[in-house]
């Protein structure tokens, strides 16, 4: 049995603590960026959302797609899809319905999506719409699922692994023009109405994850590199943050540009290339996270969206930065405590959690 690649690890609970603190800010954002919550924060801070959100989710496929290599080398291809269906696909969908629908009456009470016709709907029918349009992040899982799909399919073609071999060949010249084919996926397969489905780029990251740096040798390359392509990053990153200051992040214009697009690759590089360098540790802290990842995922919108509301609408403070102070502070002690409670409750720790004895 081959090491497990603890740095492989720690990229995804990092990356998903970026991505909970994105969406503190995020939920107030003065962008013009369509949230649950219908208050705008300081404008300044949507700073952080134009320096994360363009990478974030991008860089979580490639980590799915490394993992999944992995994972296929142990379970059939069978075994592999039903471990995805019960751990990721009925969570995503469970949760759609069980606390979904909370994200959906807030954007409802903010917006009111039915134009003063509400009370003329049936309270199941709202409920349903509600929880339809409160998917929040749990729509990672569904693309994740069918990403999963995909890659079975490709196998079972792929008999010969010619695909595995093509991408062996890969130097450091060719793993930075890679960009081009990442800027040419941002264009294909959005969704014009739920706009976070951004289909061609997400399955062309996961592809990327399991072919390209599942390699080891690609990975010591990107280590050997690690400093002066990570400073390079950072410094891209702030530029790239100062020019697109009081942009749509979440616009297709803005997702579409090739800058956008060379810094998403540029930071999925340095991940991993200062990963290895620096991160290929464990401990009980990283080892807790990793156990907790899926789980936190799910469930940081939602606690958030609680959050949000209660402090905007009752506690009302006179300086909004008390509001991502407190809200931070919250998510970071709800979190954990809301999922210790959730995984000891039978069926529920499954439907919710994903969370399936061996």
């Amino acid at each position: 049995m081959s090491k497990r690649k603890n740095y492989l690890d720690n990229i995804r609970w990092i990356t998903l603590c970026v991505v909970i603190l994105y969406h503190v800010f995020y939920i107030f954002n003065s962008s013009d960026v369509i949230s649950n919550i219908g208050v705008k924060g300081i404008k300044e801070l949507d700073a952080i959302c134009v320096f994360t959100y363009p990478w974030i989710m991008c860089l979580l496929f490639v980590v799915s797609g490394v993992s999944t290599k992995y994972s296929l080398k142990n379970k059939s291809n069978k075994e592999f899809i039903k471990d995805r269906a019960k751990k990721i696909l009925v969570p995503s969908i469970v949760g759609i319905f069980a606390y979904g629908w909370i994200s959906g009456w807030t954007t409802n009470y903010y917006g009111d999506i039915f134009a003063g016709n509400g009370n003329m709907i049936p309270g199941p029918i709202k409920y349903l719409i509600f929880s339809l349009i409160g998917i929040g992040p749990l729509w990672y899982a569904h693309v994740l699922f069918i990403a999963s799909l995909l890659i079975v399919l490709i196998r079972k073609i792929d008999k010969k692994q010619r695909i595995d071999n093509l991408f062996n060949k890969i130097n450091l010249p060719i793993l930075f023009l890679l960009f081009l084919v990442v800027w040419g996926s941002s264009f294909i397969l959005n969704t014009p109405v739920v706009t976070v489905y951004r289909w061609g780029i997400y399955l062309l990251m996961f592809i990327l994850g399991y072919y390209v740096f599942s390699n080891d040798k690609i990975i010591q390359k990107l280590e050997s590199i690690a400093i002066p392509l990570g400073i390079t990053t950072f410094i891209f990153g702030i530029v790239f943050t100062i020019i697109n200051y009081g942009a749509n992040f979440g616009s297709n214009e803005f997702l579409t540009n090739i800058f956008t697009n060379i810094y998403i690759w540029l930071v999925i590089l340095s991940a991993f290339g200062i990963s290895k360098k620096y991160l290929d540790i464990k401990n009980k802290f990283t080892d807790y996270m990793n156990k907790n990842n899926f789980s936190f995922y799910v469930l940081h919108y939602t606690i958030q969206i609680v959050i949000s509301f209660i402090l905007v609408e009752y506690i009302k403070f006179d300086n909004f930065i008390f509001n991502y102070i407190i809200l931070i502070l919250g998510t970071i002690i709800i979190l954990p405590l809301m999922t210790e409670i959730l995984k000891r409750i039978p069926i529920v720790n499954r439907l919710l959690l994903g969370i399936v004895k061996k």
